[in-house]
């Protein structure tokens, strides 16, 4: 179940030959009804964004969007004024044939940087890609499946409360790192929602999804998160409660993909959680996980399947968080083996077999507070070096 799964929203994907192998790289978004409803997007924080980025960013000005379209194999990054002008030409291209202006329509691209990319494919398949457009769950996986890049599989997701539901697709397997995941994200829902409260919601969302995700530590030129919101469902969200159980929906969403993008990371072998507690403060938290997710050593070690707590705890150190290493607790797979900054004895052959499971949790306890973050992450495989040892 994906974007098509909620009513008033239509999607498609089609095949147009930017992608040499033929696999499909255009899909389409767009409201049934072919009108603008409010709309809320979160980008990327490179200041080396690319053009689609830059072109939506202008046209969300208004709040209101009709259509997203997206491409892969290209992401139209590094390209200059030449690739604002071939983004604001897709969306001149699908306003067209479906009657909406060009500002309506929200660009996202992915792929290849500094490459400019040409518009002649794009501009032959657009004809089919709105003809397509469907409301069935085949529509929505069309979509969703023209925008992967190094994926293996679709990311989508559902879900209905409250009255209301929520459908989304995304793109992501490299390029992870805090500070929104090289990845698109469209999310769209038939709650009655205003721009503001969707930024809001957008904002909450990728606070503990998208922004706590880490790969390989890259930033992308081209990270996107979209919202529409078409309020089919007529259930508004103005009051507090309602609002509140609206944006639960809307980070449940956002979790739900960026658990997905670190499952399918390039190369990985492992899907690993950090949990920090006992922190002083937030941001301490925040930044012991992201200090051990992001170290390359604690990453190699869960490649070789080695609860190497010595490494985890030396990152903690490092983090900038302000505790006491001779108080702090380390755990895999809920087996402590460091308690107050020291090793501790525990069953060596269990750990180890659990070590072999694809998903591992490790558990750190500060004893400085009451904060925690919790932090998704992956191994650091020879897979992903060959992945990405040339251009890709």
């Amino acid at each position: 179940m994906s974007v098509t799964s909620v009513p008033g929203f239509a999607a498609s994907g089609v095949a147009c030959g930017i992608k040499s192998s033929g696999v499909p790289d255009l899909a389409l978004v767009a409201t049934t009804n072919r009108k603008p409803v409010p709309a809320a997007g979160v980008f990327t924080t490179n200041l080396a964004c690319a053009a689609p980025v830059q072109v939506s960013r202008a046209h969300l000005a208004s709040g209101h969007s009709a259509a997203v379209i997206l491409n892969s194999g290209n992401a139209n990054a590094a390209t200059g004024e030449y690739g604002r002008g071939v983004a604001k030409e897709m969306c001149s291209l699908v306003a067209a044939p479906l009657g909406v202006g060009t500002e309506d329509v929200l660009v996202c691209s992915t792929g290849l940087i500094g490459i400019p990319m040409s518009i002649d494919p794009i501009a032959a398949g657009i004809p089919g890609l709105v003809a397509n457009l469907g409301t069935d769950a085949t529509a929505g996986e069309s979509a969703a499946q023209a925008i992967l890049t190094t994926d293996t599989v679709r990311k989508e997701s559902f879900i209905s409360s409250n009255g209301f539901c929520v459908g989304a697709m995304a793109k992501g397997a490299a390029m992870l790192a805090p500070a929104m995941a090289t990845m698109l994200a469209v999310i769209v829902t038939d709650a009655v929602a205003t721009p503001d409260l969707l930024k809001q919601a957008l904002a909450y969302g990728v606070r503990d999804s998208f922004n706590m995700l880490l790969v390989d530590g890259a930033m992308s030129t081209n990270d996107t998160v979209l919202l529409l919101a078409n309020g089919s469902s007529n259930v508004n969200t103005n009051t507090k409660s309602r609002a509140t159980a609206f944006m639960d929906a809307i980070g449940e969403t956002c979790a739900q993909l960026s658990v997905a993008m670190a499952a399918d990371a390039e190369g990985a072998t492992k899907l690993a959680t950090i949990v920090v507690r006992g922190a002083r403060t937030e941001s301490d938290a925040r930044q012991a996980a992201r200090s051990v997710a992001a170290s390359q050593l604690v990453q190699c070690s869960l490649y070789g399947s080695d609860p190497y707590w010595g490494r985890v705890l030396s990152e903690l150190g490092a983090s900038g968080a302000t505790f006491d290493p001779e108080r702090t607790t380390i755990s895999y797979n809920s087996v402590t083996v460091c308690r107050n900054g020291v090793a501790a004895a525990h069953d060596e052959i269990a750990l180890a077999q659990t070590m072999g499971q694809r998903e591992i949790l490790i558990e750190c306890n500060l004893q400085a507070g009451d904060k925690s973050a919790t932090m998704h992450f992956t191994d650091l495989s020879h897979a992903y070096i060959d992945e990405n040892a040339a251009t890709s």
